[in-house]
């Protein structure tokens, strides 16, 4: 018998992906992907239980690929974060990333729907040096018009442009928008410094929070391996693209020990 908060794999599409059940209406099942950006609905009767254990998709970052700040002279002040996501879990699993790798991140809850209406308040409020704004989002083939292919993309690129009032300078504001199967051109073109995604495809839970740590500790004097960092994400290329960037990190001289 399957219960709310049980973890399953759909059989029609191979088992491929591990979710979490989160609602049940009468044979129906809305599920939401434990590492992927996914929130999705199947019939009781297309699923395979299977073991939280087993959820793991076996992806983490390689810890190695970020700055390792040396205990020398020099001091480090990286990049501060505004993340702004509208599903808790995967933002308390992003700030756990972010305090794992000394990045000052703020977090905020959001409808993708109150993002537009509330970014400014925030970066007024935090002054990040990245804002993250993420969610979830899916591509639906059968629709034929614009941002109407897509479920909250329009929210995204409408926060984004709010951002850039805001801030125009992508050097003084770095900006990472979308979800899985987001308008990757239209987030671009509304001032996004990082997009997804380029194929339309699914993201990892942690993958903006990836990209916005990398660039939080890189130097400022440093401009980021483009090619290297969407390496770090779970899908590459295939799922995150962007802009050039340089790093958001302050490097001092000397460190005061007392």
């Amino acid at each position: 018998m399957i219960g709310i908060g049980d973890c399953v794999t759909r059989k029609s599409y191979g088992n491929d992906i591990v979710f979490e059940v989160i609602e049940i209406e009468g044979s129906e099942c809305i599920l939401k992907g434990v590492d992927i950006r996914l929130v999705a609905d199947a019939p009781i009767k297309d699923l395979v239980p299977c073991e939280r254990g087993n959820a793991s998709d076996n992806f983490f970052p390689n810890i190695d690929l970020f700055r390792n700040l040396d205990r020398s002279e020099y001091f480090y002040i990286p990049g501060k974060v505004l993340h702004l996501d509208s599903d808790k879990s995967y933002l308390d699993r992003c700030l756990e990333f972010y305090k794992k790798n000394n990045v000052l991140a703020f977090g905020k809850s959001l409808k993708e729907s109150e993002m537009p209406g509330e970014v400014v308040k925030f970066l007024k409020q935090y002054n990040p040096d990245i804002l993250v704004v993420t969610g979830h989002d899916a591509y639906f083939k059968k629709r034929e018009d614009g941002n109407g292919n897509y479920k909250n993309s329009e929210n995204f690129c409408k926060t984004v442009l709010e951002a850039r009032k805001y801030e125009k300078s992508n050097d003084k504001l770095i900006i990472i928008a979308g979800a899985c199967q987001s308008n990757y051109e239209e987030l671009i073109k509304s001032g996004s410094t990082f997009a997804s995604s380029p194929k339309k495809i699914n993201i990892h839970a942690l993958d903006p929070a990836i990209i916005a740590t990398s660039l939080s500790l890189l130097d400022r004097s440093e401009s980021a391996d483009l090619i290297t960092l969407l390496e770090k994400t779970k899908y590459g290329k295939d799922g995150i693209g962007g802009l050039k960037s340089k790093g958001t990190m302050y490097v001092g001289y000397p460190r005061n020990e007392e």
